[in-house]
């Protein structure tokens, strides 16, 4: 049972990046998903989240217009599509799953308490150089 995120790299400035978190193991649609991201020397901060049907979705203020969550059921997959990055983009991006049961599940992620979070991911690392 785990959580697999993937699609880190280096990108310039202004570039774009594609992150997946594939699910294996367990159903991805009895969870919302949510990414993180921890930029070296900082606490990590929930970024964007997307509940159960994708219907719904959160984006932290510095990231809205540039980043998209989004998410297949079907695939099992979710993912995170980012544009016009900056370096203070950079860092590990971590996806994370909640149970449907959670009664965190309306609340954005970045507010979530950790012990609400079912699953993580390994983390992906984005480098946006200037």
């Amino acid at each position: 049972v785990q959580l697999q995120a993937s699609g880190g790299g280096l990108v310039q400035a202004g570039g774009s990046l594609s992150l997946s978190c594939a699910a294996s193991g367990f159903i991805l649609r009895y969870y919302k998903i949510g990414w993180f991201r921890q930029a070296p020397g900082k606490e990590r901060e929930g970024v964007a989240d997307i509940n159960l049907s994708g219907s719904s979705t959160w984006y932290r203020d510095s990231v809205k217009g540039r980043f998209t969550i989004s998410r297949d059921n079907v695939k099992n997959i979710a993912y995170l599509q980012l544009k016009s990055l900056q370096p203070v983009d950079t860092g590990v991006y971590y996806c994370a799953a909640i149970g449907n049961g959670s009664s965190w599940l309306n609340t954005p992620i970045d507010y979530v308490p950790e012990y609400e979070i079912d699953y993580w991911g390994q983390g992906t690392l984005v480098t946006v150089s200037s």
